[in-house]
C-alpha cells in the first residue's frame, strides 16, 4: 500500500516512522508546505518521497492519506481525499464541528472508504489492560471515571485546552466504559489568548455513573492519571510511571443492609494491591497496523469515523457549557453503526 502523510509538525515524524516500518507499505510520501520540514524528514528518513504540493498528493497514487495538520484544516483536506477515492487517517480531534464529522462519515460510507481517527491511547497496552479488566468484571459495577491531564503545555493557536487535551481522555472513557453519556457540564477560564487554558468537565450517564476530567496547560507539574472506581475494586492508571502503570486496589465499602447507609454501618474495605503486566508495544505502531488491516479486510477500524464523531459531540457540547459557565448540556443521541 502507498501512504501519504500530510503535515510534518510535532506528530508527523512519528507517523512517517511508523508507516515506514509496516512490511506491506511500499511507499511513503511526506507532504508539507514548509521546505525546512521536508528537509528534516528527508535527512531522517532517506527512503521517503517528499512533496510541498498537497493538491497533487491528494489526487496521486497513494491509497491512504494521513492528515496531521491543524484541526481547522482536517475537514477540507479529508473531504478532498475522500472525494478522490482515498482512505483517510485523521489526527484527534477528528474535525472542528459535529456537522463536519457527520459529512465526512457520510461521504466515506457512500464510497466504501475507511476513516481511521487517531485516538492513539486506545492502542496503549495499559488502556487495553484496563478495558480487559472492566470487561471481565474485575472491578464490578463502574461507579466513576476520574482523569487528570495537566502540565506546563504548549498553547495551541486554534483550539482551547479541552479540544487539545481532552480527546485523549474522552476516547479512553468511551472505549473502556462503553456507556451512553446523558449530559455534560464544563467550566474553564482563558487567562492569556482568549482560549481556555484550564478546564474541568463533568459527564453524567444514564446509570448514575459519573466521569470527571481536569485539563490544564499551566500546571507546574505533569500529571497523566486516571482512576476507575468500581463496586468491587478500584484501578489507578499513571502514565508517568515507568513501571507498574496500572495498580488495582481491592478497596471499597461494604454495606451490610439497605438500611446500613443510614445507620453508619458502612465498612471500609482495604485489601491487597496488584499491578498487572501490560503490553509495551508502541501504541502508534499498533494503530498503523489496525488501520492498514481494516482497509485490507474492508471493515471499520477500531477507532473509526463514528468514534471520532462521538468525541466531537462531547467537545462541542463542552464549548456550549463553557459559554454558559457550566450550564448542563444534554448530549444528543449518539450515532451507532
Amino acid at each position: 500500500m502507498k501512504v501519504a502523510i500530510v503535515g510534518l509538525g510535532y506528530w508527523g515524524p512519528n507517523l512517517v516512522r511508523n508507516f515506514l516500518s509496516q512490511p506491506d507499505v511500499e511507499k511513503v510520501v511526506a507532504c508539507d508546505m514548509r521546505e525546512d520540514r521536508l528537509k528534516v524528514i528527508k535527512q531522517k528518513f532517506p527512503s521517503v518521497h517528499v512533496s510541498n504540493d498537497c493538491e497533487s498528493v491528494l489526487k496521486g497514487e497513494c491509497e491512504l492519506i494521513v492528515i496531521a495538520t491543524p484541526v481547522a484544516t482536517h475537514y477540507p483536506i479529508a473531504k478532498k481525499a475522500l472525494e478522490n477515492g482515498k482512505h483517510i487517517w485523521v489526527e484527534k480531534p477528528f474535525t472542528a464541528s459535529v456537522a463536519e464529522a457527520e459529512e465526512l462519515v457520510e461521504i466515506a460510507e457512500a464510497r466504501n472508504l475507511k476513516i481511521f481517527v487517531d485516538h492513539t491511547f486506545i492502542y496503549n497496552g495499559a488502556v487495553l489492560k484496563m478495558k480487559e479488566l472492566v470487561e471481565k468484571g474485575e472491578l464490578g459495577n463502574i461507579l466513576y471515571f476520574d482523569s487528570e491531564r495537566i502540565n506546563l503545555g504548549l498553547f495551541q493557536r486554534d483550539v482551547n485546552v479541552i479540544w487539545d487535551l481532552a480527546p485523549h481522555d474522552l476516547s479512553i472513557m468511551q472505549f473502556i466504559l462503553g456507556k451512553k453519556a446523558k449530559a455534560i457540564s464544563a467550566n474553564g477560564i482563558a487567562n492569556f489568548n482568549g482560549k481556555e487554558n484550564i478546564a474541568h468537565i463533568s459527564i453524567y450517564f444514564e446509570d448514575n455513573c459519573f466521569a470527571h476530567f481536569h485539563v490544564n496547560w499551566i500546571s507546574p507539574v505533569k500529571i497523566r492519571r486516571m482512576i476507575v472506581g468500581g463496586s468491587k475494586k478500584m484501578l489507578v492508571y499513571d502514565d508517568m510511571e515507568n513501571f507498574e502503570k496500572i495498580k488495582v486496589y481491592d478497596s471499597g465499602i461494604d454495606i451490610k443492609s439497605p438500611e446500613g447507609i443510614h445507620e453508619a454501618l458502612v465498612q471500609y474495605r482495604i485489601g491487597d494491591m496488584f499491578s498487572p503486566k501490560v503490553n509495551q508495544t508502541e501504541a502508534l505502531a499498533l494503530g498503523a497496523r489496525e488501520c492498514l488491516d481494516a482497509i485490507k479486510e474492508n471493515r471499520q477500524p477500531l477507532t473509526n469515523g463514528y468514534d471520532g464523531l462521538e468525541i466531537v459531540k462531547l467537545l462541542e457540547a463542552s464549548d456550549k457549557s463553557l459559554k454558559g459557565m457550566g450550564r448542563i448540556v444534554e448530549i444528543q443521541e449518539l450515532v451507532h453503526f
